[in-house]
């Protein structure tokens, strides 16, 4: 969550140069796109679900428990309108250049402050308990949001094999960085590979999901393949995709977003409507697919999660942004 700045503050002088010239560059080119669009909604038209992408199919039993009855949003918005960037930092590019992301072999370290430091094969991770459907809310920094049925199991499940020592305070994630196939690797808009990281006690709560698919097939390039997490009560920059290493540390890790620009992105990320980005509000948001001149959705504090609030209690949710 993010504190308010001046508005006349140029954005020079509130974030590091690479961020801003890079988002300035994608506003402009948005801008354009978006006019395109028109009425349409604010991505390219979708197809029908998982239409002639290929992917296996990955069972799962739906979780009523964690699925929110909003309109899910079509498989063709999900997958070609993206935050990805070390693909780039157009919503296209990932859906473009993604297919040369080699997802096999993979593995994923568990380590630091554990009794059991351990590497899982992907199909280890698989197996390791069963997969659920669960229709999540995922809200972005910049406005937008989308309702996505994901498939995978408690993160929380995953972090017990390992058994987290009493040194455990913090998680920390860590993301692919494979020169040869992401050109956004060679961009300064952040120090690759990407990090992130929860406190432990909100990476073991139930809703943070280790995720391995979605509408019903493993998940697309593009959407983080083979493994990420999805943490929903949070802006989603702080679900990282394309997991290589989690490491359980004492002390609070500095991520990705934190290191470009601090006054900008916090540690905790909580969707927050009352607390605004310092160039915009949260207080809105638009839902992808739902028409570009649609009114906006009220934004829910931590995205319409409260069984996390009590996460949070007597915390200051606007100097924890």
């Amino acid at each position: 969550m993010l504190i308010r700045k001046p508005s006349d503050i140029p954005p020079s002088e509130i974030t590091p140069e690479p961020v801003w010239r890079a988002r300035r560059a994608w506003l402009g080119r948005a801008g354009a796109g978006l006019a395109a669009l028109g009425a349409a909604g604010l991505a390219p038209p979708a197809r029908a679900e998982g239409e002639g992408d290929g992917l296996p199919a990955l069972p799962s039993a739906a979780n009523a428990q964690y699925t929110v009855m909003d309109k899910q949003t079509s498989y063709g918005d999900i997958t070609s309108y993206n935050n990805y960037y070390e693909f780039g930092l157009d919503k296209g590019d990932p859906a473009k250049y993604a297919k040369a992301l080699r997802v096999r072999p993979w593995t994923l370290r568990v380590e630091g402050e554990v009794g059991k430091p351990r590497t899982f094969d992907i199909d280890e991770l698989l197996k390791l308990a069963p997969q659920e459907e669960r229709v999540y809310r995922l809200r972005c920094v910049e406005g937008w949001s989308m309702v996505i049925p994901w498939i995978g199991y408690s993160l929380s499940a995953l972090l017990k094999q390992v058994e987290p020592t009493g040194n455990a305070k913090f998680v920390q994630f860590v993301s692919v960085a494979q020169r040869d196939t992401m050109p956004g690797l060679r961009s300064g808009v952040l120090n690759w590979p990407y990090t992130e990281g929860l406190r432990l006690d909100e990476a073991m709560h139930p809703l943070a999901l280790l995720t391995f698919g979605l509408y019903g097939k493993v998940l697309p390039n593009q959407n983080g393949a083979p493994v990420r997490v999805i943490v929903p009560w949070k802006y989603g920059f702080k679900s990282a995709k394309s997991l290589v290493a989690i490491r359980l540390v004492e002390k609070m890790p500095v991520s990705s977003w934190m290191d470009a620009a601090s006054n900008e992105y916090g540690f905790y990320a909580n969707v927050n409507p009352n607390v605004p980005h310092p160039r915009w509000s949260q207080a809105t948001e638009r839902r992808i697919g739902d028409g570009l001149f649609s009114p906006k959705r009220k934004t829910l504090m931590f995205n319409g999660y409260d069984q996390v609030a009590s996460l949070y209690q007597g915390m200051d949710l606007r100097a924890n942004y």
